[in-house]
């Protein structure tokens, strides 16, 4: 008999491990094709700092080791995308990858390339990127996904659409049947149009909130100079490539946080005890399982 689970609960499979894995900072690391899974549903993936820092560096090397000799890499932001980075720069510096160039979607991720011996180029300096990576704030089981916490959302989706292949690091926290579940859309705002834009965000169901700056008085302006606006939407939100593109078709937005249509695959980190599991989406949604009123076309 199948559970019916709520639209909002976050899903944490415990892993029964059939093969030896690789030790991680104290942690056991996982990367499964066909795992065998219990479920079971909770509302908060509680983990130490180490726990998540062993969680997102399997997520890291994981997807680092998608990457090739001579291929252009966009790098994302966020926390995971940062130690991908840094695994990324690693494995140039061992010499286990050559002629690596990379395209950073904002200001942080290039410091961190040329921090981390990762040469970087301009985007308008490229035909294509082969690879990305990218963060999420949460993923849905059709790999959409909203994101757009550090301000960063309209140059990552930029980079990521150009990629031959996009791949999101997300652990099970991230995963949700509907977005808008726990985070708000983040609209990127010309600074001139913020009342319009208010108030036709409004209009689309939502309740919008200027998002004020940390350790500074004002507002948060991003990286081309805009101000950010987080759009709550309390029953979330049911289709998100329409709700993308009405956001998208009001005068004075520049950019909002649901990406809908881009990535290719998704990887997922699961972590059961001392141990953590990297595996696709697609697996991830099969071990689920549970009847719910989202249909998965991955």
């Amino acid at each position: 008999m199948q559970a019916t689970i709520p639209p909002n609960t976050l899903i944490s499979p415990a892993i029964a491990h059939t093969r030896r894995p690789t030790k991680l900072g104290g942690f056991h690391f996982h990367t499964r094709k066909n795992p065998t899974l219990s479920i079971s549903a909770v509302s908060h993936n509680v983990t130490t700092p180490e726990a998540q820092d062993a969680i997102k560096r399997a997520l890291a090397k994981e997807a680092v080791g998608l990457v090739k000799s001579g291929m252009v890499v966009g790098l994302g932001t966020g926390s995971t995308a940062s130690i991908a980075i840094q695994e990324l720069g690693a494995l140039i510096t061992q010499g286990k990858l050559k002629n690596v160039v990379a395209v950073g979607a904002n200001y942080q991720s290039r410091v961190l390339a040329r921090q981390y011996g990762v040469k970087t180029v301009d985007l308008n300096d490229i035909n294509n990127i082969d690879i990305a990576f990218d963060g999420a704030d949460e993923v849905d089981f059709n790999k959409n996904i909203l994101k757009g916490g550090g301000a960063a959302h309209t140059m990552q989706k930029v980079v990521d659409s150009v990629a031959k292949e996009c791949v999101i690091l997300a652990d099970q926290s991230k995963i949700v049947y509907q977005l808008g579940s726990t985070f708000p859309v983040p609209v990127e705002v010309i600074p001139p149009a913020i009342s319009p834009v208010l108030r036709r965000l409004v209009t689309l169901g939502g309740i919008p909130e200027i998002r004020s700056a940390l350790r500074k008085d004002g507002p948060v302006i991003t990286d081309l100079g805009n101000m950010v606006v987080d759009v709550s939407f309390p029953n979330g939100i049911e289709n998100p490539a329409e709700l993308e593109k009405s956001i998208n078709l009001i005068p004075g937005v520049v950019e909002n946080g649901i990406v809908s249509g881009i990535a290719t695959s998704v990887l997922v980190a699961i972590q059961d005890g001392d141990s953590v599991t990297v595996m696709n989406l697609k697996e991830y949604v099969k071990i689920v399982g549970v009847s719910s009123n989202v249909k998965s076309t991955i």
